[in-house]
């Protein structure tokens, strides 16, 4: 079996702008319905999803505390800035898994079931009308009508903590589920619902386009959202999910930690490349095996990792060197350049030269002045 998806979304014909937001990324479908002044509501609804969507691609959490840490983000975002306070927004997701899905709901926004030409309402609006109805106060038809049918009592990012509603459906061939926010449900009745998702059976993206144009029709007071899944025998065709994956199937491909690591990687190779190149042009005298050496990069060597080694080893007697005035020979004397470091040691072999031929010279004189005492 394979889920096909389609989705539509739409401001509608009153609100300037849409605080809904939705996921279609296989296996991971989900709807969020903002609100809060100005534009505080699209900031709630985006963030909570990008939360959601953010640790389903580690693969390593469940959508129920997936859902939680988004309300903690959410309650944190609207504390941080005053201009958000109070923003909230539904939430319903879904996780397809084997031959099942999992839903996680806060809020009025809504999953229904058609199966067998039957329309089952999967979630329960977190509501004040509807904990009336519960409670045997009003009807449900009575509720549909309600002046207070909207206000929520449960909602994402209103508390520090949400207790969030789960439950597993198992999927059958032929199963449609759609996923919608209040925009859609408050305009189209379910008897107008289960209609448009039978005609449009087998075609999940017209079914999903064909709602929001109903709710349009009757008013379009809110914005639109709508979430058709369909479950298809066969397989799995690129961009659908088949029944059979794992609830965290390992496909998914965490592109945010892939991302830090190959920008870590990259920065690296550049301060490498960086500071190799700055080695390659410092150049030093030290010594090597008891000879005057030049050397190629710099006289350091931290953790044990040597930066030099020996472009040239001069054969010039370091010991004796270092009498010209060349003490810090053995820590490394530094040069800009090879030719200026060349340029020392021509020097410190003339200095060489010139003692050795003084010497010469002291010798000479002084066997000539003992040979001519003898004569």
């Amino acid at each position: 079996m394979r889920i096909v998806a389609g989705v539509a979304t739409d401001t509608g014909r009153v609100r300037d702008h849409n605080e809904d937001a939705y996921i279609l990324e296989p296996p991971l479908y989900a709807i969020a319905d903002g609100m809060g002044g100005a534009n505080a509501g699209e900031v709630a609804s985006q963030l909570a999803l990008e939360t959601i969507g953010d640790m389903q691609h580690t693969g390593e959490t469940t959508l129920d505390d997936e859902v939680r840490e988004a309300n903690r983000v959410v309650f944190a975002r609207a504390g941080e800035d005053t201009k958000f306070a109070g923003m909230g927004t539904t939430v319903t997701a879904a996780l397809a898994s084997a031959e099942a899905l999992h839903l996680v709901h806060v809020g009025d926004s809504r999953a229904y079931l058609l199966r067998a030409g039957s329309l089952r309402q999967l979630t329960h609006d977190h509501t004040l009308v509807d904990r009336m109805v519960q409670a045997g106060e009003i009807s449900r038809d009575e509720a549909d009508v309600h002046p207070h049918r909207n206000v929520l009592i449960r909602a994402l990012g209103t508390e520090p903590k949400v207790d969030v509603e789960a439950l597993d459906l198992g999927l059958l061939e032929g199963d449609q589920v759609l996923i919608c926010s209040d925009g859609l449900t408050d305009m189209v009745t379910e008897g107008q619902i289960t209609a448009i998702l039978d005609i449009a059976r087998g075609a999940p993206q017209d079914a999903a386009d064909r709602l929001v144009r109903a709710a349009n029709r009757a008013g379009g007071i809110d914005n639109i959202t709508a979430i058709v899944l369909e479950v298809e025998p066969g397989e799995p065709d690129e961009g659908t999910v088949t029944a059979g994956q794992p609830a965290e199937p390992a496909r998914r491909v965490p592109w945010r930690a892939i991302t830090i690591v190959l920008t870590t990687i990259v920065l690296l190779l550049v301060a490498y490349t960086v500071f190799r190149s700055y080695l390659d042009r410092q150049w030093y005298l030290g010594v090597s095996d008891g000879h005057v050496a030049l050397y190629q990069g710099i006289p350091a060597a931290p953790f044990g990792i040597h930066l030099s080694h020996v472009d040239v080893d001069t054969g010039l007697d370091a010991a004796k060197v270092e009498q010209f005035h060349y003490e810090g020979l053995a820590d490394g004397i530094t040069f800009d350049s090879r030719e200026a470091a060349l340029g020392t040691v021509q020097q410190m072999q003339a200095d060489l030269e010139q003692q050795q031929h003084k010497q010469q010279q002291q010798k000479h004189h002084h066997d000539k002045k003992n040979g001519g005492g003898g004569q």
